[in-house]
């Protein structure tokens, strides 16, 4: 009686460890997601595969509760039941598709990775296993995305020792011969440690101040200054004109975050600003579930909350260059950046506002998961982030 208990508490103990470790923040620790998918293949009842699930999960996006409290400035009640929420779609997928049968594994779980990676249930695929596959087989591009793909039906399988066996090989080599995505040239990524205010103070000294910085990373020879989400508040005419009056004595072009605000929402953006004027570049595809996307109010005809755009502006034009944009949530979940790589871009645009994932590893992971991400497609990478 002893073992048929010891034996799912100690499948779901690892469960929590796995999504703890491997959703740390530190790249070359993502290989780690890939004990999920073993430990939910040798599940002996679904209950237990759910259970599996679920720890996993809730490990990996434990700083959800925290960042959601410091957010709202409320306590973490909020926050618990936006993270029990969250955890409900891969649960659903991955307990619905589990199987009995050691020959329907492999086509359940590639199911259930597919499910997590595209709308709707995508929307909240965070901790995706496939994100290691930047760290396993860095500059494949969509062969490496293949491999990782096969590698992951094939840990649900009897032979699932040998995998592991070859992707830990694979995982040491990667480690040992490690380098992070280059800087594009003449690319700066401003980060910025201004907190909460970033966004909020809108007055002439915070845009004045924001200028400077621009100023000081053009002096250095940059042609391209990218600035964090939301740096320059609401984008409206008058900004835009400021920044483009400041933008006279410079060569650089600003892509900086930003928000557009009308009668019926917002749309999170990045514009683009040199001396020739400004003008909107990139919207956010996916804002945060609940926190900023809230689709009930459309339903029920209200106003308010962000858009979503789902598959809108893979790539944008920036001189030259096409450049895949991600905006803070769109960095953690696997569609965005697959759909931008489908239009074979020259560089990843990374930027995020994170002061309210202070004492989490948010931050990290979306840095983490941004760089996998680049190395697998050999993508130059400029990242630009608050805390």
């Amino acid at each position: 009686m002893c073992h048929d208990y010891l034996r799912p508490a100690l499948l779901i103990f690892a469960s929590i460890a796995i999504g703890v470790v491997g959703w740390s923040g530190h790249v070359l620790l993502l290989p780690v997601a890939l004990g999920f998918p073993v430990l939910w293949s040798i599940a002996r009842t679904r209950s237990v595969a759910a259970l599996v699930s679920a720890g996993y999960f809730l490990a990996a996006s434990r700083g959800l509760p925290q960042g959601v409290a410091a957010f709202y400035s409320s306590d973490i009640w909020p926050g618990l039941l936006l993270w029990l929420c969250a955890s409900l779609s891969f649960v659903t997928v991955h307990t619905a598709l589990w199987a009995t049968s050691a020959a329907l594994r492999p086509f359940r779980y590639f199911l259930a990775a597919l499910v997590m990676a595209i709308p709707p249930f995508g929307i909240t695929g965070w901790a995706h296993p496939v994100t290691a596959a930047g760290v396993l087989f860095p500059g494949w591009g969509w062969w490496g995305l293949g491999f990782i793909t096969a590698g992951l039906a094939g840990l649900v399988t009897r032979i699932w020792p040998a995998v592991a066996i070859a992707f830990a090989g694979l995982w040491l080599w990667s480690a040992a011969s490690w380098t992070e995505p280059r800087l594009p040239n003449r690319w700066r990524g401003v980060d910025l440690e201004l907190g909460a205010s970033l966004g909020r103070d809108t007055g002439l000294q915070r845009q004045r101040d924001l200028i400077a910085t621009v100023r000081s990373a053009g002096g250095d020879g940059a042609r391209f200054v990218v600035l964090p989400e939301t740096a320059l508040g609401y984008w409206t005419p008058t900004v835009a004109r400021f920044w483009t009056s400041a933008s006279g004595d410079t060569d650089a072009t600003v892509i900086a975050g930003a928000t557009v605000l009308d009668a019926t929402g917002y749309d999170n953006v990045l514009v683009s600003i040199d001396r020739k004027g400004g003008s909107i570049l990139y919207r956010e595809r996916m804002p945060v579930p609940g926190s900023m996307w809230q689709p009930w109010r459309f339903l029920s005809g209200e106003s308010g909350g962000a858009r979503a755009d789902f598959f809108a502006n893979p790539v944008v034009a920036i001189g030259a260059s096409r450049a895949a944009p991600l905006i803070c949530y769109e960095q953690l979940i696997v569609w965005p950046i697959l759909q931008s790589m489908l239009h074979d871009p020259d560089l990843v645009i990374a930027v995020g506002n994170g002061w309210w994932t202070d004492g989490t590893s948010i931050v990290a992971i979306q840095r983490a998961a941004t760089t996998a991400w680049a190395r697998l497609f050999a993508k130059p990478l400029v990242t630009a982030f608050n805390t």
